[in-house]
């Protein structure tokens, strides 16, 4: 059935507000990472200070997931996305006044509950506005939006706390500050222009219910959300995910930290540094929406399988690969991050809409982003342990065996089409 010319309007709308304000979120969550080493220096904390603070970070985060996707459900993403961008922004900002480690821990699960409204709200945004024969590209250059927010936030992060003349007597504190005002702006975009779905603008439907039960709307929620936990589809995804979260934030947190103390970068060079990973992640996000709708028929796993075997190669080339300089390290976190960013976005994009339909999408992708997120919520101890025994390249080697392991499981299910 063609669409109408209002509803591809709104479609091309939706997508640029929901693209931006996951893009959004991501300038309260890298200036961490970017920020530590001076933090670290300021405030007296080391490394197992900030495993800590990622822990309890991760754990809101966690805890948010599962219970953000039954909110965005039940009352809409418009108002449960703009509470999380409001909070994330106020986060943020306080944080940039801060001077105590506890302040800071609390402060970061404020914010980490704020940003778990994200993933799950905004999938269940899209979900009623394209089908799914086409959600493996559409989703690709959606999902760009988290590459290219962690990229930006990376940049602009680096850029407020070091490089800008404005202000400069704060120091690292402008990289919390200046963020958040990017957040109040786009929570107000969101709230005011966003709408859940078609029949919020009186448009007729785009994509028929995947789940249709009679009575009230809580117990069909519970009978949408019994299915879900029964599909085995999405356990495979979770698990999948788990192993792709530890992977993407041990990244994500610890690289600029790693250039910096490992292979002995100044902070400023660390930091642009490691955006590379996002940079160049964004092509290995479009690579996996193709090639699961156009190769392999709208077929999630067979994609999410070979490239998470790629990313296991990636990372056992990676540290022989450093010897030989700047831009065969950064050619090889290049390459990590084509291998990760490619099956992680497409798990947690058209893989969840696949798995919950328009009614359980936010569900599908609470449950899953929240699994990953358990992997999230330990990368932070993983990474200070086996750094600490075993050395940086053993590391590396660890995620070599993990990356195999999901490689592994999603090709149990090689051939399998979701439907709506």
């Amino acid at each position: 059935m063609s669409l109408t010319v209002d509803q591809k309007y709104w479609r091309k709308r939706i997508f640029v507000l929901t693209w931006l304000a996951y893009a959004g979120f991501y300038f309260g969550r890298k200036n961490l990472s970017v920020t530590w080493s001076s933090m670290e220096q300021d405030l007296g904390l080391d490394n197992s200070d900030y495993a800590s603070i990622i822990f309890v970070y991760s754990l809101i985060y966690t805890i948010g997931q599962f219970v953000n996707g039954y909110l965005s459900d039940t009352f809409g993403p418009r108002k449960v996305v703009t509470v999380g961008l409001l909070l994330a922004a106020i986060g943020n900002l306080f944080l940039g006044m801060t001077f105590s480690a506890g302040v800071i821990v609390f402060l970061i699960a404020v914010n980490g509950y704020g940003q778990s409204t994200g993933w799950s709200g905004l999938i269940k945004n899209m979900t009623p506005w394209f089908r799914r024969t086409e959600r493996g590209i559409v989703m690709s250059w959606w999902s760009t939006c988290y590459v290219t927010g962690g990229f930006l936030a990376t940049i602009f992060a680096t850029y407020a706390a070091f490089d800008m003349e404005f202000l400069s007597e704060l120091g690292w504190k402008r990289g919390f500050i200046f963020p958040s005002v990017i957040l109040f702006v786009i929570a107000i975009l969101y709230l005011l222009l966003t709408r859940n779905n078609p029949e919020d603008v009186g448009l007729p439907k785009i994509v028929e219910n995947k789940y249709e039960f009679e009575g009230g709307a809580k117990a069909e929620k519970l009978k949408i959300l019994g299915l879900l936990l029964r599909n085995s589809s999405l356990w495979i995804y979770s698990s999948c995910y788990m192993i792709l979260k530890m992977t993407r934030y041990a990244f994500l947190f610890w690289l600029p930290v790693y250039l910096e103390k490992a292979l002995h970068y100044d902070v400023s060079d660390a930091g642009y540094m490691s955006s590379v990973y996002e940079l160049i992640g964004f092509f290995g996000v479009i690579l996996a929406g193709y090639s699961s709708d156009k190769i392999f028929k709208s077929n999630r796993f067979s994609t999410v399988a070979i490239m998470m075997i790629g990313l296991g190669l990636a990372c056992l080339v990676h540290p022989y690969m450093v010897p030989y300089g700047k831009i065969a390290t950064i050619i090889s976190i290049a390459l990590i991050g084509i291998a990760t960013y490619g099956p992680d976005s497409l798990i947690c994009t058209a893989g969840s809409m696949d798995v919950g339909g328009t009614k359980g999408a936010a569900m599908a992708a609470g449950i899953i982003n929240g699994m990953g997120s358990i992997g999230q919520m330990f990368s932070g101890f993983i990474v200070v342990a086996i750094n600490e025994y075993y050395g940086w390249d053993n590391l590396f080697y660890f995620f070599v065996v993990m990356s195999f392991i999901g490689g592994g499981l999603a090709a149990i299910k090689w051939n399998l089409k979701s439907s709506d």
